[in-house]
Formats: C-alpha cells, sequence, structure tokens
C-alpha cells in the first residue's frame, strides 16, 4: 500500500512514522509512505501558500494552487489517467470520525493521498475538487493535520497485510465486535502481590477463549457503554 501525504511539513510525519511497526514495514517495502512538500508547487520565489481570506477574519488559508498542483503531481508519479480521481482524505475536525471500520476500509486502497491543511485551513475550491473523505480524529483542534495523518497511516498500515509479524492481532485485538480488548499478562507471574489468573496458565484454550471474551465484554460495558450498545453478539 502506497501512502502519499500532501503537507507543508514532510520531515515531522516521515521522523513520525520511520519508526516501530510503520518504519519496519517501510524498510520491508509492505508499505510506501511519500511526502509531498507543497511549498514546492508555489509558483512564487519564497515558497508562499498562504493568503487572507477573503471577506476579512483571522489567520490566513491556504491558496488552493499548490494544493491542487501537488495533488496532480501524486497522479503523474503513479501513472494515473488524467480524468480519473485519488481517494483523498482530508484531515479536518468537520470530518467523520474515524474509527477501526473506516481504518479496514481505506487499507483496501492501493494507493492514499492524505491531505493536511494548517493556518486557517484550505481553499474550499480545491477541497471540493480532490478531497473524497472529510476525516477526524476527534472533537479538537491541532494546529495542522500532520498529527492526525500519523493516527490514520499508523492504523490503517496495521490493517496491511504482512505488516505485523503475527497478522491475526490485527483482527483481534481492540474494537474486534465492538469489544474493547481483555487485559493483558506476562512475566512475573506474580507482581507486588498480585498474581496472572490462573486460568492464563492452565493450558486449556477453550477456557481462555472463554475467559477472554468475558474480560471483553465486562471491560466494554464499563469503559465504553457506547460499543457495548453496538455489539452484535448480546
Amino acid at each position: 500500500m502506497h501512502f502519499h501525504i500532501l503537507t507543508l511539513f514532510p520531515d515531522m510525519v516521515l521522523d513520525g512514522l520511520g519508526t516501530s511497526i510503520t518504519g519496519r514495514a517501510i524498510k520491508k517495502g509492505t508499505i510506501s509512505v511519500d511526502a509531498i512538500n507543497i511549498r514546492d508547487y508555489a509558483e512564487n520565489k519564497h515558497g508562499q501558500v498562504d493568503d487572507y481570506p477573503y471577506g476579512g477574519g483571522a489567520g490566513m488559508v491556504m491558496q488552493p494552487g499548490p494544493v491542487y498542483r501537488a495533488y496532480e503531481a501524486v497522479k503523474k508519479r503513479i501513472g494515473m489517467k488524467q480524468e480519473k480521481k485519488l481517494r483523498v482524505v482530508y484531515m479536518t475536525p468537520q470530518g467523520k470520525v474515524f474509527n477501526q471500520a473506516l481504518a479496514k476500509e481505506l487499507a483496501q486502497e492501493e494507493d492514499l493521498v492524505i491531505l493536511c491543511g494548517h493556518y486557517e485551513g484550505i481553499d474550499e475550491r480545491v477541497l471540493k475538487r480532490i478531497v473524497t473523505d472529510n476525516i477526524s480524529i476527534g472533537d479538537y483542534v491541532l494546529t495542522g493535520g500532520e498529527l492526525p495523518a500519523m493516527v490514520v497511516i499508523d492504523a490503517v498500515s496495521r490493517m496491511v497485510p504482512g505488516v505485523l509479524h503475527n497478522d491475526v492481532s490485527a483482527e483481534f485485538e481492540t474494537f474486534h465486535d465492538n469489544l474493547l480488548e481483555y487485559p493483558q499478562y506476562t512475566r512475573p507471574e506474580e507482581f507486588m502481590g498480585e498474581r496472572v489468573p490462573d486460568v492464563l496458565l492452565s493450558g486449556h484454550h477453550k477456557n481462555i477463549e472463554a475467559w477472554r471474551q468475558e474480560q471483553s465484554i465486562e471491560r466494554t460495558k464499563e469503559r465504553r457503554p457506547d460499543l457495548w450498545e453496538r455489539y452484535e453478539g448480546k
């Protein structure tokens, strides 16, 4: 899978994604991450990509031209025909809240463009022309779209076969079937007077599976009643 990030701060996203699981996946070639600097597509020698908003107001707005040219450069790079559209995610607090189901859906794309805004946002005309999905990572405002883009890429890349050492874990962890993940334990068997639950030491896989399901249900009821309401196994 190929991620193409349209950003004003390419080093920020490349440095962040070049570590841990995503970093290993990039080195293996399981995924690729390309950060396109929108400033490279400015039409002035200073690389200015923002201007004052029409109608007045605080802050600056990113101009449509550099964003559109950066998008067209991605299409040209991957050999996509002019009349076709890429799937373009715009990170914005006005978008649909990102979740695991959406991560799985986006993971089916061969090429995914993620557009990172800054300042007071991006000229609406280019958003209408290229954006297919408006996505938010929560009801709060950040200084730019780079951190949300990294969140989306991290979550989506876990759904790509070969990224995780154990591909099964991508399917059976938190939010599988709208349940939170069960508690996890490792060595030592006793820590500060608390022992690992006996069932996990029993070697009885059916009992372990039943215990984990029960724990997932109880934890979801307690911590995320909104997810519990959507659980189909009730």
